[in-house]
């Protein structure tokens, strides 16, 4: 048994196997959460002196770095040659990821990154941001684009404190761009791709034993890249331990080989180095994209992004959450939308919105399969709603499993990306309203967060609007696309 990290949760840890997948069980034996770190060493010396435990973090980061620079790297030469010339700003959060990015991009031949001084090194107090998480977009990237003006660099790359996301942001003409999760996800996929292809030419598997992955929450945009390409798309849960543990299982047993995995948590796994997110190798990926198609297709990343949505389809999110102190009220708002509907059973309408399907893995019900049984796993213990609207729109209610929140994903596809945008916006005004009802079940509405990209614009404002008009509370609970 490899033991690559553990956490305590409460009397039991979470632990990563050979494979290197969460393991999606796990045990609980009773611990009170007591402090046992004496016991952790003593067992520790023990192991040592009995030749029972042995530091293999060289060999593992040697098997690792080996097997994604065979595996993913695919323009040494023009790295070598070209990046010098291409200066990449990165941050490691005050988190570890400093020694492990930088090898990373000496794997693929990289030029090395600018480094935000500031927050290079780690540091548990993070003291240059309020949170240590690139996902809150400009706020915790400011350093790193005062950093890039510095250098005259156009992209920035940041991990969170452990390094296994990735965010992303590009300089365009107006500022900066602060790509979401399923926007980098896209770009990745698209790269894994087009690069394996060319690779292997003749020698690749059929597109059909190529899969690609993500969660229920992300971007649907992924399932119209997969059938435009004739992929292999799955869609798991959320969180890595599904997307792992199913990547592994479609392998093993159908011979399937895997290119890509990602939810919209800026989480992403690219080839099978390990079955799970990582944003270190993404680092590296994303970097020799950028270089690629600045050179080649004489292409912003933001360029390349719009050249796929034109492909694939635009489709625009609007992702948020409430804050809900009290798991009582967090109920009554899911059981309302059980049996709030006119025929007491389940609500199927937000506005002027019809919904055509729902999917609820709390109890198990998917009016979409002909025996009324949901094929994704079923957990009686965590709060989940999908609804399925008859203009294409797919909206996901979820209680989160780490923390206070009722979150809300939203999307819809469309061909024009101004009238999709009002669209979705509309429908997400309309369920806070007719559905959430902040007010009544005390739901409180996060700080509000303007649009991080420039092309998509700022939504906050005219969500807000609407819940306000619709007399829905302040509407803080409304965010912009790709929020």
């Amino acid at each position: 048994l490899l033991v690559a990290a553990a956490k305590r949760r409460g009397g039991g840890v979470v632990v990563r196997v050979a494979c290197a997948a969460e393991l999606v069980a796990r045990r609980d034996d009773g611990d009170d959460g007591g402090d046992d770190g004496d016991e952790y060493d003593a067992a520790c010396a023990r192991g040592a002196r009995t030749g029972l435990l042995r530091e293999r973090t060289a060999d593992v980061a040697d098997a690792y770095y080996a097997k994604i620079g065979a595996q993913l790297c695919y323009h040494a030469e023009q790295n070598a040659k070209h990046s010098p010339t291409f200066p990449v700003v990165f941050t490691a959060m005050h988190g570890v990821g400093k020694h492990w990015v930088a090898r990373a991009f000496d794997t693929f031949k990289l030029a090395p990154y600018v480094a935000v001084a500031e927050q290079i090194e780690p540091d548990p107090d993070f003291p240059t941001v309020d949170f240590p998480n690139p996902e809150e977009g400009k706020g915790a990237l400011a350093l790193a684009f005062a950093t890039a003006d510095r250098h005259n660099a156009s992209l920035v790359l940041a991990n969170d404190p452990d390094s296994d996301r990735l965010a992303v942001a590009e300089r365009r003409a107006r500022g900066w761009t602060v790509f979401s999760g399923n926007d980098i996800g896209i770009l990745l996929a698209h790269w894994a791709y087009t690069q394996y292809k060319q690779r292997h030419g003749a020698a690749a598997v059929p597109n059909d034993k190529l899969l690609v992955m993500n969660t229920t929450v992300s971007s649907k945009m992924l399932k119209a890249f997969a059938d435009a390409e004739g992929l292999r798309y799955e869609e798991t849960l959320t969180g890595f331990k599904w997307i792992g543990s199913v990547a592994i299982a479609k392998c093993r047993r159908e011979g399937l080989t895997f290119l890509f995995g990602f939810e919209e948590a800026i989480g992403f796994m690219l080839g099978d180095a390990c079955f799970d997110k990582d944003g270190v190798r993404a680092a590296a990926v994303f970097a020799e994209m950028a270089l690629h198609l600045s050179l080649h297709e004489q292409r912003s990343v933001a360029e390349q992004l719009q050249y796929l949505k034109e492909k694939y389809g635009h489709f625009i999110s609007n992702n948020r959450y409430f804050f809900c102190y009290e798991p009582s009220k967090m109920a009554d708002v899911f059981a309302r939308l059980r049996t709030g509907g006119d025929d007491g059973g389940y609500i199927r309408s937000a506005g002027r919105f019809r919904v055509e399907h729902i999917r609820d893995l709390t109890t198990g019900y998917d009016s979409r399969a002909a025996n009324g049984k949901a094929t994704l796993p079923v957990s009686k213990s965590s709060q989940m709603i999908t609804y399925y609207f008859t203009n294409g729109a797919v909206v996901t209610l979820r209680g989160s499993g780490t923390e206070p929140k009722l979150k809300y994903y939203a999307e819809l596809g469309g061909a024009d990306p101004v009238a999709t945008r009002a669209e979705v916006n509309e429908l997400v005004a309309a369920i806070i309203k007719d559905m959430l009802q902040p007010d009544v079940h005390g739901l409180v509405p996060p700080p509000s967060a303007g649009g991080d990209d420039e092309d998509e614009g700022d939504d906050t404002a005219a969500v807000a609007a609407a819940v306000d008009g619709a007399g829905g509370g302040d509407g803080g609970g409304a965010a912009s696309a790709g929020a």
